[in-house]
């Protein structure tokens, strides 16, 4: 069967599980707990922990706990709610750390026609 090179991927680093596409990287000036982070629109196969109050680099904020959701490895966190009015573009967004994220090409057999359902394989 004929393979095909498909968008580009991160995957958690501990599994490899993909969590989200090169494509909805909104910035990649970032600051997370383990240093650099990126910024995304979407993430897939992730679970979102209980929401809490943290006092960011940027100010209070309402976040959530990002996990892979095949080996729950902490990998960031979702914003749920900016208090201050220059940080609202943030929510609903997810932070990812770059320490917890490889980018990878998904190489696909032509089956593979959604990239939720793609393993890599």
């Amino acid at each position: 069967m004929a393979e095909l090179v498909g968008p580009r991927l991160y995957c958690c680093c501990n599994c490899r599980n993909h969590v989200a596409l090169h494509d909805d990287v909104i910035s990649k000036a970032f600051q997370g707990r383990n240093g650099r982070a990126f910024l995304f629109s979407h993430a897939m196969n992730i679970d979102i922990g209980p929401k809490e109050d943290r006092n960011l680099m940027t100010g209070l904020h309402t976040v959530a706990d990002v996990y892979c959701n095949d080996c729950r490895e902490v990998l960031g966190w979702k914003y749920e709610r900016a208090y201050e009015e220059s940080q609202k573009y943030k929510e609903g967004k997810i932070i990812l750390e770059k320490s917890k994220i490889a980018k990878e090409n998904c190489h696909c057999s032509l089956l593979c026609s959604y990239v939720e359902n793609c393993n890599g394989d």
